[in-house]
């Protein structure tokens, strides 16, 4: 009897340890991001990072009832207002010209552009790459995060690639 209740106590223990460990997706933008992101509405969200390296591609889509979020993002140096640079043009939606063409590198697992195409919003790249030292485009691995805000529809995008 006394092992029955040691196992039954230990399985306890593990589901109340394991039930700790999920978090929402507005808490993972939030503090992925630095914004709070707790009133958003989860639109979608996608994850295949997994396996030993842990690579793979993050998406969450949140939208936003009022400009909360919106007010917290204008009042954030490291977030930049529309147009995108070339970097981030790059990894979300590729760039052509005609000498060639690169990206985008924030697809599903068909090839398809995981963030509809924006015209007015905000825009954030973080680099988490251990050498940031060569120019993001020019690696062979990527480790980044790009939050987008479109402030036609107040939904926020967050995309994570780690390769």
């Amino acid at each position: 009897m006394r092992k029955i209740l040691c196992v039954l106590t230990a399985i306890i223990i593990i589901f109340t340890f394991s039930a700790c460990g999920s978090r929402s997706s507005q808490d993972i933008v939030s503090d992925e991001l630095d914004i709070n992101a707790s009133t958003g509405i989860e639109l979608s969200n996608e994850d295949t990072h997994g396996g030993f390296h842990g690579d793979g591609t993050t998406y969450i889509a949140l939208s936003f009832d009022d400009d909360t979020v919106l007010d917290e993002i204008k009042e954030n140096s490291d977030w930049k207002a529309f147009p995108l640079d070339k970097t981030v043009q790059a990894l979300v939606y590729g760039i052509s010209d005609e000498t060639g063409s690169i990206g985008p590198f924030l697809t599903d697992g068909n090839g398809n552009v995981l963030v509809p195409e924006i015209t007015n919003g905000f825009y954030r790249l973080i680099d988490r790459h251990t050498d940031k030292d060569t120019d993001i485009l020019s690696r062979t691995s990527f480790n980044f995060t790009v939050g987008l805000y479109d402030t036609d529809t107040n939904t926020l995008y967050f995309c994570k690639l780690d390769t």
